[in-house]
């Protein structure tokens, strides 16, 4: 009999992975009949589930038949959360303190922003949320918890199915990777492809890794401000100035591009002193602006 999260590691997909959390919210672990309990050899006219490969495949007609019933309801539930997918992404969590709220799914945790939850034990759990709605998270867990909360959490989008890897894949490579580091704080390890933990240590030696949770709340609020105050013209020309090679050409540039610009948002540039930043500061920062709403000024 799988578990739970046996059927979350089986997802192939960010909206499969989804949908699954949502079916076990909802329904106890599927339960077949004692001679049905696993499927019977593979022969030409009986094959099992092709999803799972445990469970015999259920008796619907057409396609589907091709899938157990468990395995058939999840794959039906995730066509309808392809588009939500995209924006969502996913927290492996390894912690000495469930959040609040978190067990009965109240609070933060009963809005449309979360996506599915599931509580591996009372170390490990698994989040899905609105990628918009990690700043506000992260806020909560700090106001309910203070510095008590301790370990790593580990963020990074949701993914299809591709020859580099899927779902499960990935989540995989988070669990290998949550023990990483002593319970002395609570930390960060951000992601923005999902990918990147199949070579975690490239981003960690670029500095854009993993961080200190007050850190990176203040990158997160950083993204938001940035986001707000430029338009998405100015934006792209602030990666275009920074990247001139000529050192006189790009503070001439700079020297008009800034007189452009609305005085608060001159003001902004001005103290973050971005043109000294290096190549992975101003990476990171138009990263994290995919994970802050755009708020207008």
């Amino acid at each position: 009999m799988l578990s739970i999260f046996d059927w979350i590691r089986l997802s192939d997909n960010g909206a499969e992975l989804m949908a699954t959390l949502e079916y076990f919210k909802e329904n106890k672990p599927d339960i077949f009949p004692e001679e049905k309990a696993i499927a019977g050899p593979v022969t030409l006219m009986n094959r099992p589930c092709s999803r799972c490969w445990i469970y015999p495949c259920s008796d619907n007609s057409g396609t589907d038949s091709i899938f157990c019933k468990t395995c058939h309801e999840i794959v039906a539930r995730s066509r309808q959360m392809g588009r939500k997918s995209r924006y969502a992404s996913v927290v492996w969590a390894n912690v000495n303190l469930l959040p609040k709220n978190l067990n009965s799914r109240k609070g933060f945790y009963a809005t449309s922003n979360v996506f599915g939850s599931y509580i591996l034990e009372p170390s490990h759990f698994l989040l899905v949320l609105n990628r918009y709605k990690i700043k506000d998270w992260l806020q909560e867990l700090l106001l309910y918890h203070g510095g008590s909360i301790k370990g790593l959490l580990q963020i990074f989008p949701t993914c299809g199915s591709t020859n580099r890897g899927n779902m499960n894949d990935i989540l995989a490579r988070a669990i290998q990777q949550d023990a990483r580091f002593p319970m002395n704080m609570l930390r960060v390890r951000f992601f923005s492809s999902p990918f990147q933990l199949f070579a975690a240590h490239k981003r960690e030696k670029s500095g854009m890794l993993t961080f200190e949770i007050m850190e990176f709340l203040d990158l997160l609020q950083m993204a938001f401000i940035y986001r707000s105050l430029l338009r998405p013209e100015d934006q792209q020309l602030v990666k275009e100035l920074i990247s001139l090679e000529n050192p006189n050409e790009r503070r001439f540039q700079w020297g008009r591009f800034s007189g452009s610009l609305k005085p608060e948002a001159r003001d902004m540039l001005d103290s973050w002193n971005i043109p000294m930043w290096t190549k992975h500061q101003i990476i990171l920062l138009y990263e994290l602006m995919e994970y802050v709403e755009y708020a207008s000024s």
